[in-house]
């Protein structure tokens, strides 16, 4: 595997583009930003995969992934609060941020995505597994990853993954609202002649305010590119190319009770996808001894609303574990 990396930090994610003279950005994340990390590409059957990494080598490892076309960033200013105890690598799925649309987009292949950066960045190679912190869409393919390869994970942290009971779910279904992963593989990817043009459709899914609005403008900006004059998005329209069914999430709940590995749940307390309800379905279930861990004013883009109360939440669980 060809790998390209470069040791930096991440000034240059502040662009005067999105954050202007920089004045309202806070100092915890100027701080985060300034923390060296590793920036680079490794290739896996014949693409490109984009990947963050910070902290040093020889300490645990953790393994971020992502939410439904959001890219590795979102992590950007968590994975820095983690680096002096832990080497972390945040990497972008395939066709989503900077990495390249490779094979199918279905749930194996997603699953696989793990095992692969893993093996490309040699995170095992001191015989110890890495624990995944993975969100949302990103979340379910980290499940569907420690299913597959049980031996090669030591735990995965779910954050705010759409869990809710079968009848709840018709509901939700019932209102027009979208499943994770829904869209058409068909569509072309919107050009636009001005970044502003473009940062005004730039909307979360499920729609929301967020706690900190200047990471909102950080993850819009970072999910597009400029072509000419022009901005289009980052993601290819191929990651819709995939069977969405309802069956799937339906049981959801099931397949993260019946994960093999230790496992925990960190959502929103606000979250429209895990709520109370959903927390006591995941014990009705079976999933008693799972930790599940409400972040206070948190909807389902934590990482958006509190994001320095989510990294308390994954230093306890990771302390719990005595990781």
């Amino acid at each position: 595997m060809n790998k390209l990396t470069a040791i930096q930090d991440g000034s240059t994610d502040i662009d005067p583009v999105w954050a202007g003279g920089g004045a309202h950005i806070p100092d915890w994340f100027s701080w985060a930003m300034s923390v060296p990390r590793e920036e680079g590409f490794v290739e896996v059957d014949g693409a490109r995969v984009h990947y963050l990494r910070w902290g040093r080598r020889g300490r645990a490892k953790l393994l971020m992934s992502h939410g439904f076309l959001a890219h590795a960033r979102c992590f950007a200013f968590i994975a820095p609060y983690l680096a002096q105890d832990y080497d972390v690598v945040a990497f972008d799925l395939a066709g989503m941020g900077d990495s390249e649309m490779r094979g199918v987009a279905d749930e194996a292949a997603r699953g696989k995505e793990f095992a692969e950066i893993s093996e490309a960045l040699d995170l095992r190679a001191d015989g110890a597994n890495p624990v995944i912190i993975a969100h949302s869409f990103g979340a379910r393919a980290a499940l569907t990853a420690v299913s597959q390869t049980p031996d090669a994970f030591a735990g995965v942290i779910v954050c705010d993954l759409m869990v809710m009971r079968p009848q709840k779910l018709e509901e939700y279904w019932t209102m027009g609202l979208w499943s994770p992963g829904s869209g058409n593989p068909d569509k072309p990817v919107r050009r636009y002649p001005s970044y502003a043009a473009a940062r005004e459709r730039y909307i979360l899914a499920p729609p929301q305010s967020v706690g900190e609005p200047f990471l909102l403008d950080y993850m819009a900006f970072h999910s597009l590119r400029r072509d000419g004059e022009e901005w289009a998005w980052k993601f290819s329209p191929e990651v819709f190319r995939r069977d969405n069914n309802y069956d799937e999430w339906l049981s959801v709940g099931r397949k993260l009770v019946d994960a093999p590995g230790r496992k925990a749940v960190i959502h929103g307390e606000k979250s429209q996808l895990f709520d109370r309800d959903s927390a006591c379905y995941i014990r009705e279930l079976g999933g008693g001894d799972i930790p599940i861990v409400a972040v206070p004013n948190a909807r389902h883009h934590l990482m958006l609303d509190q994001p320095l109360a989510f990294v308390a939440a994954l230093r306890a669980v990771l302390a719990f574990w005595n990781i």
